[in-house]
């Protein structure tokens, strides 16, 4: 977090260091289009649990819940185009703003194990997260003066949601492959300063956080023995920190 408020700063830097020595447009008033481009670092808790069956002793199925809860580290490159409109009264700007990006969070694990009954057979657990597009949909809220302006903004984030979740053992041997890709609806909050350049073009500097929940996913063993089946949940959440260039009509 320490290092995303810190790229966060010096992003709003730059770009009021980009903002001209006389004063932008006095009024934002109007619709908008743009690029961004920037980076994103996410948090992922994955966990792999035994579900209903009668495969595991008792020691097997704690040991798969201890080495299956991670905590992983996604991140990758964030950029896309957007657009909006401003409605400016006085000092105030109320506006809308959507926009489409690439999103590409990206990490795995895997993790293996010896049965504590059984050695030395053993099992693999593999986990990880991926995504590769983002949508937000959000009302912003600013204050500007002088051709800058400082906003806040929330809403919808929507994304493709890639959840690996699969088991192998040495056992029987078994194996399982719960993975599960799905779009994925949340939320997002965060904010960001814009600079005018002139009275067309305009930089700015964002901030969001975004919150997917999780997803969960199901799967048996096979070859089918005792009815067993294994477990997946995997949780998501990411700061964005992107420069963006807009343009007014």
């Amino acid at each position: 977090m320490k290092s995303t408020l810190i790229a966060v700063a010096t992003a709003a830097a730059l770009v009021l260091a980009a903002a001209p020595a006389v004063a932008g447009p006095t009024n934002w008033t109007g619709p908008y289009v743009g690029a961004n481009i920037g980076g994103a670092f996410g948090t992922s808790d994955v966990a792999t649990t035994a579900g209903s069956g009668g495969y595991f002793a008792a020691g097997s199925i704690t040991s798969i819940a201890a080495n299956g809860a991670e905590s992983l580290k996604p991140s990758g490159f964030t950029g896309g185009v957007g657009g909006g409109f401003n409605q400016q009264t006085g000092s105030w700007v109320v506006g809308v703003e959507a926009d489409i990006d690439a999103l590409s969070l990206n990490k795995s694990t895997s993790t293996t194990a010896v049965y504590p009954c059984c050695s030395p057979s053993a099992y693999t657990i593999n986990q990880g997260v991926k995504t590769s597009w983002l949508f937000t949909a959000r009302p912003r809220l600013g204050w500007a003066t002088d051709g800058v302006l400082v906003y806040a903004t929330g809403g919808l984030a929507v994304t493709d949601f890639h959840s690996t979740g699969a088991f192998t053992d040495t056992f029987g041997p078994e194996t399982e492959n719960g993975s599960k890709t799905t779009t994925k609806a949340g939320w997002t909050l965060g904010g960001g300063v814009e600079a005018a350049i002139d009275p067309k073009w305009s930089l700015k500097a964002e901030y969001l956080y975004a919150d997917f929940g999780s997803v969960s996913s199901s799967a048996a063993l096979v070859p089918a023995v005792l009815s067993q089946v294994m477990d997946h949940t995997a949780k998501l959440n990411t700061s964005i920190v992107r420069l963006g260039l807009n343009m007014r009509f």
